[in-house]
């Protein structure tokens, strides 16, 4: 009989919408029907009456503190960092932060973003058992302290998000047109440059130093960005996108297994999401990249960079104006020796799924020279 390995325990944490407020809870439930099965209303049940804390804590905040976030400017525009799911975003904005010029939003700042400035210290503290030591879809750390995307603050303010499909896979897209911001309305369009701006402040209130922001859906939001921060700087990563295709397949499956509130049925609408979503985000980055001023924008490859990390992180310097590298190096030097043995995940790609790939992002594989 073959030898299986032991099961690896399955590592207990909260759902992220258990970071919504409840008229933001409200909405993502309505606007899917209430579609819960009867298996997971232990999640309602419980993401209901914490969404009612989370609302008061909110209300609080904003008594005390509305003012002063309102009248907060933000001294020196944010460092995007740019690229499709799965292309090394994170790993640019773990290199990027280790610069103590430069600050960002946690895990805390993005899972409860409702209420920061009165709850930071006590959830750091106290409450550091509901984090998992790992991500769901790879090997990268976790922890309140560490670097996020601040896509899941919008989503969990209610704001129109691709990250609201992950609570009902098996539904059509809560939000369409969310990931370029098409979809919306002006007034939601306002609406969400409003919650956007703010979060920016909320932090900034706090820690005056340039932001450094990692978003895959702002990829294709370039213009909404400028508009904000019209003197931002932008670092955008591509990779394979053979890898990236099957990568990000199995990122949206381990959020839909760890934070859906159904059963997905159907791989195949997460595979043709990807195929849409990765030509959506293409065609809006090229569009959008125009109008990034000379000298605020670089373009970097994952196989590049990972050959040499110090010297791919100098060249992001010099490419959007930033002095200081030296003092940096050896932060980037400790970086590459810790990280050393990380190794990334692995999938077959089957010559029918490459043809496959290849027949809609063909133009796209080119144009980056994947050939």
């Amino acid at each position: 009989m073959a030898f299986k390995p032991p099961a690896k325990p399955r590592e207990w944490s909260p759902r992220m919408w258990q970071g919504c407020d409840f008229f933001a809870w409200l909405r993502l439930l309505g606007r899917n029907r209430f579609a819960i099965p009867l298996p997971y209303w232990y999640i309602a049940a419980v993401a209901t009456p914490v969404s009612f804390v989370h609302t008061m804590l909110r209300w609080h905040e904003y008594v005390v503190y509305r003012k002063r976030i309102v009248a907060t400017p933000v001294p020196i525009a944010p460092l995007f960092v740019l690229g499709h799911w799965r292309t090394g975003t994170t790993l640019l904005h773990e290199l990027l932060i280790l610069d103590d010029r430069h600050t960002f939003p946690d895990t805390f700042h993005c899972m409860v973003p409702n209420h920061p400035l009165v709850t930071e210290a006590f959830f750091k503290r106290w409450l550091r058992f509901l984090m998992p030591q790992k991500r769901p879809m790879d090997n990268m750390a976790t922890g309140w302290d560490r670097p996020q995307e601040c896509e899941f603050a919008l989503c969990l303010l209610g704001q129109p998000s691709p990250y609201a499909d992950i609570a009902f896979p098996n539904h059509p897209p809560t939000y369409p047109g969310s990931l370029d911001l098409s979809g919306l309305t002006p007034r939601e369009l306002t609406e969400w440059k409003k919650a956007y701006y703010r979060f920016v402040q909320a932090i900034t209130m706090t820690d005056p130093r340039r932001l450094v922001l990692k978003s895959p859906p702002h990829t294709a939001r370039i213009p909404a960005l400028l508009d904000l921060f019209p003197d931002a700087r932008f670092v955008h990563i591509v990779r394979d996108p053979y890898v990236v295709y099957s990568s990000t397949v199995n990122l949206w499956i381990a959020l839909a297994k760890k934070h859906g509130l159904q059963t997905l049925r159907d791989r195949s609408a997460i595979e043709e999401k990807v195929l849409r979503n990765f030509r959506v985000m293409h065609e809006r980055y090229e569009e959008g990249k125009k109008l990034i001023p000379p000298g605020r924008l670089v373009e970097v490859r994952y196989e590049e960079i990972v050959k040499d990390l110090v010297g791919g992180t100098e060249a992001i310097y010099h490419g959007i104006g930033l002095d200081g590298f030296e003092a940096v190096r050896s932060k980037v030097e400790a970086y590459v020796a810790k990280t050393r043995n990380y190794e990334t995940n692995k999938y077959a790609i089957t010559d029918e799924l490459k043809a496959k790939i290849r027949d809609r992002w063909g133009d796209i594989i080119t144009m980056q020279g994947y050939d």
